[in-house]
């Protein structure tokens, strides 16, 4: 007599979950936060050590979970970097010149002038039927242009900046860092968002197989400039971020971003090809991502072999996306092939 035994639902969240890749991402951060910590305590248990371990990767998840929306639509944003420069100075010398502008009121202009920058390339993107890498490489010169072209030689100090403003950047809530708070906020949204709704769901149909889902009905051209929205307001949101945490503006903030962010979802498990992975674990990525910058510093890793790995991580990591979609491919092969023979 043959028993079958059957898996509860709690010990299949739990297989689940060690089976996914943020838990994954999760385990090689601590790893190494501990190695770098045995090495430099100071690294963790110092003043600032564990505040500067959660507040400095809150922009990249910011521009991440956003970049990720994009990626899943099976497109990218190359011009991030740009709009989140612009966002800032905007929102800087928007508070030189009204200094007892509400905080939040600056907060919902940068994400509101991200999402209208974000929005010129969902326009161009969805309606004029051009690959995102081609129209976001372009905007991003044209973005890194004006911001260069306003702001110039000026910069803005943190005494041009409200108080306000400058707390936020410093300030924690039962030791969580208020940066890290609001981008674990946005972060949870968006994760519902994409998860839980239909709206949600239609991005990851669209970047998995678009002809497919236009024959079904789905509106691609909505998604896919609504990703691009979306993607602009979070670089917006990082950039008002960045005037928090330090204070200091000019024409070359954001710049490089959009490769991390990139690179962060990427080896949070967002396929490059779109339509898999999700914002939680692009999240995680860029967790891993701006600890690995700040670890590798301080186990005497040399800056070429610090950009090395990166590197290695992100090519590890499409690797990995590739042989696991191939194992896919085959089991439904296989399945599809076990029942025309017992049919």
């Amino acid at each position: 007599m043959s028993t079958v035994t059957i898996a509860s639902p709690v010990g299949r969240f739990f297989s689940n979950l060690l089976k996914s890749r943020e838990f994954a991402i999760l385990l090689a951060f601590l790893i190494l936060v501990a190695v770098t910590t045995m090495k430099n305590p100071a690294f963790l248990f110092s003043n600032d050590g564990f505040r500067d371990l959660l507040v400095t990767p809150s922009m990249l998840i910011v521009v991440a979970v956003g970049q990720a929306v994009v990626i899943i639509s099976r497109n990218v944003d190359l011009s991030v970097g740009s709009v989140m420069g612009l966002s800032a100075y905007l929102v800087g010398s928007t508070f030189m010149k009204f200094p007892g502008m509400p905080i939040i009121l600056g907060f919902a202009i940068g994400m509101a002038f991200g999402a209208f920058l974000g929005s010129i390339n969902g326009a161009l993107v969805a309606f004029g039927r051009v690959p995102g890498m081609v129209i976001t490489l372009g905007t991003l010169y044209v973005f890194r242009g004006i911001d260069v072209m306003w702001v110039g030689s000026k910069r803005i100090n943190a005494s041009d900046l409200p108080r306000g403003l400058l707390n936020l950047g410093t300030q924690s809530i039962f030791k969580i860092p208020i940066l890290t708070i609001i981008a674990v906020a946005i972060l949870v949204v968006i994760a519902w968002y994409m998860a839980n709704t239909r709206g949600g769901r239609e991005f990851y149909a669209i970047g998995s197989a678009p002809q497919a889902a236009e024959l079904y009905g789905l509106n691609s051209v909505k998604r896919v400039f609504l990703s691009f929205v979306i993607s602009g307001s979070m670089a917006g949101l990082a950039g008002v971020l960045f005037a928090a945490r330090y204070g200091t503006i000019n024409s070359q903030v954001g710049a490089g971003f959009e490769l991390e962010a990139i690179g962060a979802a990427v080896i949070g498990g967002v396929a490059i090809v779109g339509g898999s992975g999700t914002v939680m674990g692009a999240a995680f990525g860029a967790l891993l991502l701006s600890t690995i910058q700040r670890a590798l510093p301080v186990l005497g890793i040399p800056d070429f072999w610090q950009r090395a790995v990166v590197g290695a991580l992100i090519i590890g990591a499409i690797i990995l996306d590739r042989v696991l979609a191939n194992r896919q491919s085959q089991r439904l092969a296989d399945e599809r092939q076990a029942e025309r023979h017992s049919s």
